[in-house]
């Protein structure tokens, strides 16, 4: 018989005679090591089983040998480590999904549900991280350009490291590439975000699609801190202001 601690992966799988089975059911009466391991194991002999007849898996038994043909203790080690780090790396991905679940509750903007109208989920509308930051933020300025028509409203927040700003963009069609940029009271301009709008367009009240009457939004930071900040504006990649929020 292996032994006592190493008999676990043996018991197991069954392969011990009846005195070393009854020599081991003595030890794990006064081992917790022993249970412990042995109740990791519980229920886990057809894991067991498939593993030693994988082919390529470091434990699998040479050819010709399988748990038919009784394998041996030291192999019944190797299948036993085998599940165990299987079930450690399972219990390791469930903490990760616990964690990543809590950063949802805990970051609250990201995992808002809103109430809204007209949907097929009984009201209520799943927001994006930037929509559920605008709805909370109370800084807000808006301005529509009388030229070309784009309505924007800048949320702003003051960060730490400068400030944090939500833009909704309405009225703009596509295909087009823009960008919001930060003017600071010195004359000095930083892009806070940038985006693509599809050919379809964005806020579009009179739109056929459904989509193009939703308004965009996106966020971004810049380095300045709110109070350094003269204007906002809304600019195509080629140069061209579709509009300008603040001074």
């Amino acid at each position: 018989m292996p032994g006592e601690h190493e008999a676990v992966g043996a018991y197991v799988l069954g392969i011990l005679d009846d005195a070393e089975a009854t020599a081991f059911e003595a030890h794990l009466a006064g081992c917790d090591w022993c249970a412990q391991q042995l109740d990791e194991l519980a229920g886990m002999e057809p894991m067991l089983a498939a593993l030693a007849d994988v082919p390529g898996s470091r434990s699998s038994p040479s050819i010709g040998e399988s748990l038919s043909a009784r394998p041996s203790p030291r192999l019944a080690e190797r299948l036993v480590d085998e599940v165990a780090g299987l079930r450690a790396r399972k219990r390791r991905r469930g903490l990760y999904l616990v964690a990543a679940a809590a950063a949802l509750i805990v970051g609250g903007p990201l995992a808002v549900l809103a109430a809204g109208g007209g949907s097929d989920n009984g009201g209520m509308q799943a927001m994006g991280p930037a929509q559920a930051a605008f709805q909370t933020m109370s800084d807000k300025k808006t301005a529509t350009d009388p030229t070309t028509r784009v309505t924007a409203t800048v949320a702003t927040e003051k960060k730490d490291w400068g400030t944090h700003a939500v833009l909704e963009l309405k009225n703009v069609t596509g295909p087009e590439r823009c960008s919001l940029v930060a003017v600071g009271k010195n004359g000095e301009r930083e892009t806070v975000t940038s985006w693509a709008v599809p050919g379809w367009g964005y806020g579009l009240p009179n739109a056929k699609d459904e989509e193009a009457k939703k308004p965009l939004y996106v966020h971004g930071g810049a380095a300045f801190s709110p109070n350094q900040i003269d204007h906002f504006e809304v600019m195509t990649f080629d140069g061209k202001k579709l509009v300008q929020v603040g001074e």
